[in-house]
């Protein structure tokens, strides 16, 4: 048994001596020079918010005209989606507005978050709250008319007054206009010279750009399905 003690024990010891020398922590061989001191946790903190500063500094006017224009793109998609619960004939014109506020919420929380990193203003920072369940609610985002897809006041008004299969139709053919102009947003940015260097930025532009695409195939394809397809499923 004790035996058994000094074995474990031995054993204990070693590996306390090789976490030691593999940390630095074994005592010095006589003559030796010290070895150089660590840097400290706020050395540590200043050089990560110095690599960081830098990062985000590296921006183009085209980025942040991007992601400001952006931001508005989706808000009016938003307003969109947000009549579909109430309006929409078929569960499946329902249930593409879901995941459109679900997806856009989330977009532009990231687009705001790359803005207010970079201290520059946020469109509307009191806009597009998470789950907001009315047409309007979105009203105090500038909706940069004139951006590709986007929807006329008279366009709006003509889709907020659909109802049934009409509104299905109206809904899909908008928003694959709408969709599309985000798309165009995103190449317009990427063939712009020197825009789109930063990482995040790039992340979110392509990523855009790819669900955008996603959604158009879709709902070209729901469009050109029989009117009743949707109800008798």
């Amino acid at each position: 048994m004790r035996a058994s003690a000094r074995r474990t024990r031995t054993g204990t010891f070693a590996t306390v001596l090789v976490a030691l020398h593999a940390c630095g922590g074994a005592p010095p061989e006589a003559g030796a020079p010290p070895p150089p001191a660590s840097p400290s946790t706020a050395e540590l903190e200043a050089l990560y918010r110095a690599r960081v500063d830098s990062a985000q500094s590296r921006f183009t006017e085209a980025d942040a005209d991007f992601m400001t224009k952006m931001i508005g793109h989706h808000a009016q998609a938003l307003e969109m989606a947000a009549l579909a619960p109430a309006r929409a004939a078929s569960p499946e014109i329902r249930s593409l507005a879901a995941r459109i506020t679900t997806a856009q919420e989330a977009e532009i929380r990231l687009m705001r978050q790359w803005l207010e990193d970079r201290r520059l203003p946020s469109p509307g920072r009191a806009a597009v709250p998470a789950g907001a369940p009315a047409t309007g609610a979105h009203a105090d985002v500038e909706h940069t008319a004139g951006s590709p897809g986007m929807l006329t006041p008279e366009q709006m008004r003509a889709l907020g007054t659909a109802v049934g299969g009409d509104f299905d139709r109206l809904f899909l053919s908008s928003m694959i206009a709408h969709h599309e102009g985000a798309v165009t947003m995103v190449e317009r940015l990427f063939a712009t010279p020197a825009a789109a260097q930063d990482a995040s930025m790039f992340r979110i532009a392509s990523g855009i750009q790819v669900d955008q695409r996603s959604e158009i195939a879709r709902m070209e394809s729901m469009l050109e399905a029989p009117a009743d397809a949707g109800r008798s499923r």
